[in-house]
């Protein structure tokens, strides 16, 4: 049931500090793997390449060369060309999938499959396991299998069908809440960890997923009831492109993202639910009820994801292609629409083998890459300058800024992917951890943007490390799905001073789109929005809970920062659901919790602060540009009229 005022949010932390590019698709799908049309001056046909342009489409590559009728040839590059391949750079072929790669398939005994899974859980799922440096994937080949899939810290389920309903497990695959300071069923520090692509048959009908941010819960079908929070605090999370038979109960999740998925009902709501493109939503008008209902998601490419085939032994990535005004998950009256990339047009990467240099090299070969399980420090940045490169990670693979440059950068270029990645700052203070597009120089991208999901950016926490802002992004139209941005309260190396950064994100580019957006606990503002167009669908944020004093913590005579700028020269911008909240350790207040230029005030829908604890006289002024009323140790909840 939802509570009127659950625990603070906050008190975890004290308690924790103890084009398609060379898709080369000879395994095209029956509908078009990529709206961006032909490839330069030339057509693409299945397994054919266009001849001299940056586009790519599903049946090969854009560039000069020809494509193969599986791998293709990397097309051109955009603004800045293509990074040719280092000579010395030897690259290592696939030969199967690494240790912390699990790969279950039905004629397995069951028995020896849970034991494995038990035996990994032992070390990720506690507590303890929540700075863990291993990672791992359990991958399950199509079938029936009866074992229960505990879901701990850095570890991701993921069926192998074409279907959800191709790898149907009876039993669960399940998130649990934590005893963290006194109480049980936790779910506040349920953090990384994901679920994708298969069914569960739940034991008692009930399948719970308790999380909170950097979790995934993507194109399941559960055969019953979902519950969303164990027994005690939780304060998630994202479910997308799925289905559940019967009921879904929210708990006391405090806020919650939705889009793209079916149920019979929901129950439950306590501050921020946030349902876009779901059929049958909730009812209930804002601000009475914590409920914002948008019927179709304006554009959706699903995440892409793992298949195999009918032997179990030739793996593909599958590729969704676009959905526009999209309501329901995609696969559920039909096969989802699709390009199909084979897993040799994809650099299999391993963090125990592979550095920065060889997997540039496979990129500037024209692969994909397809990160294993584990830590990948970084001496140099990994550069995407071609079309339609796919870059995802098992297990929440995890990419460390060992140097003062960004983890990841992606050029000018259409239809890039980036999915399922943690980054993590170093000590070197990068400017960004993820750089979209030419700085100051971003294009336009409408019909092949970039898309990037389930991605978590950590300052602090994992390890030491500083930054200037996470995630920057200067190309136009790109579109976020998922996404945890956050400089950390508690783990490794923070403090006001030791984990510094200043923005959690930074968008230049114009028409760019986020769904389910978290930002958290940046010194200066959490989101600064500087391109035109903007539009978010959901947001959730903490302010920092460590400024020293309020004249360490203000800027031109205005106390704190608002958690989300949209900057003074922006003429369009658009928000739905956006719940910011406050726990401030020392006597601040922040004079509001949004900014906007005037003429916007009006295209920001659903606003909620809330102070969850911290000392008595701190506030969080005002919801948007000095109106509404504040958030207080007195009046700890204020919501606009609309």
């Amino acid at each position: 049931m939802p509570h009127s005022h659950p625990s603070p949010r906050a008190s975890r932390h004290a308690a924790a500090t103890l084009s398609l590019l060379a898709l080369g698709l000879g395994c095209a799908s029956s509908t078009p793997a990529h709206p961006g049309g032909s490839a330069g001056g030339g057509s693409s046909g299945a397994g054919g390449a266009g001849a001299g342009g940056a586009g790519a489409v599903a049946g090969g590559a854009a560039g000069g060369g020809s494509a193969g009728a599986t791998t293709g040839a990397a097309g051109a590059a955009g603004a800045d060309g293509g990074v040719d391949a280092p000579s010395d750079v030897s690259l290592a072929p696939f030969t199967g999938f690494g240790p912390n790669v699990m790969v279950f398939d039905p004629t397995m005994a069951m028995a020896d499959i849970q034991a494995k899974i038990d035996a990994v859980y032992a070390t990720q799922g506690p507590l303890a396991g929540q700075f863990a440096t291993t990672r791992y994937a359990f991958l399950f080949k199509p079938g029936a299998y009866t074992v229960s899939v505990k879901v701990g810290y850095y570890t991701q389920v993921i069926g192998l069908g074409a279907s959800p309903d191709d790898v149907t497990i009876t039993g669960g695959v399940t998130s649990t809440g934590l005893a963290i300071g006194g109480s049980s069923g936790n779910a506040t520090l349920s953090f990384w960890r994901a679920t994708e692509n298969a069914a569960v048959a739940p034991t008692n009908n009930v399948d719970m997923w308790a999380v909170s941010q950097g979790a995934s819960f993507r194109r399941m079908h559960v055969k019953g009831a979902l519950q969303l929070a164990d027994s005690g605090t939780s304060s998630g999370g994202y479910v997308a492109d799925s289905k559940i038979d019967t009921a879904v109960t929210s708990g006391s999740q405090q806020q919650y993202f939705i889009r793209n998925t079916e149920w019979k009902t929901w129950q439950g709501g306590v501050w921020n639910m946030v349902f876009v493109g779901v059929p049958n939503a909730p009812t209930g008008a804002w601000p009475a009820q914590p409920y914002t209902v948008v019927a179709q998601a304006p554009v959706v490419e699903e995440k892409p994801y793992l298949t195999v085939d009918a032997t179990g032994t030739t793996y593909s990535v599958v590729v969704p292609t676009a959905r526009t005004n999209a309501a329901g998950a995609s696969w559920t009256t039909g096969a989802t629409p699709a390009a199909t990339v084979p897993l040799d047009a994809f650099y299999v990467a391993s963090a125990d083998r592979d550095s920065a240099a060889t997997m540039n090299a496979a990129l500037a070969q024209g692969k994909h890459l397809l990160l294993e399980p584990g830590l990948y420090h970084l001496a140099d940045t990994l550069h995407v300058t071609r079309a339609g490169t796919i870059v995802m990670g098992l297990g929440l693979a995890t990419l460390v800024a060992d140097t003062a440059a960004p983890a990841l950068t992606v050029a000018e270029v259409d239809g890039v992917k980036i999915a399922g990645l943690i980054v993590d700052a170093g000590p070197m203070n990068a400017p960004t951890l993820i750089q979209v597009g030419a700085p100051g120089a971003g294009q336009a991208h409408p019909t092949a943007p970039t898309w990037l999901y389930d991605l978590s950016c950590r300052v602090g926490g994992g390890q030491a490390g500083t930054a200037g802002s996470c995630l920057t992004i200067d190309s136009g139209d790109v579109v976020g799905d998922n996404l945890w941005l956050w400089r950390a309260d508690h783990g490794a190396g923070t403090g006001w001073t030791n984990n510094a950064a200043k923005n959690g994100l930074v968008v230049n580019g114009a028409n760019v789109t986020m769904y389910g957006l978290f930002v958290e606990h940046f010194q200066e503002f959490q989101t600064l929005w500087n391109g035109d167009g903007g539009r978010v669908y959901f947001y959730q944020s903490e302010m920092p809970y460590d400024p020293p004093s309020q004249d360490m913590w203000m800027h031109a005579g205005v106390n704190g920062y608002a958690s989300y700028k949209v900057a003074d020269a922006v003429t369009s911008h658009e928000a739905w659901g956006v719940g910011i909240y406050s726990a401030f350790r020392e006597n601040v207040v922040s004079d509001n919790a949004i900014e906007t230029p005037a003429a916007l005030v009006g295209s920001m829908h659903h606003l909620v602060t809330v102070w969850l604890n911290g000392v008595a006289t701190t506030a969080i002024s005002h919801i948007i540009d000095g109106t509404g009323a504040s958030a207080t140790m007195a009046n700890r909840t204020s919501k606009s009229a609309d």
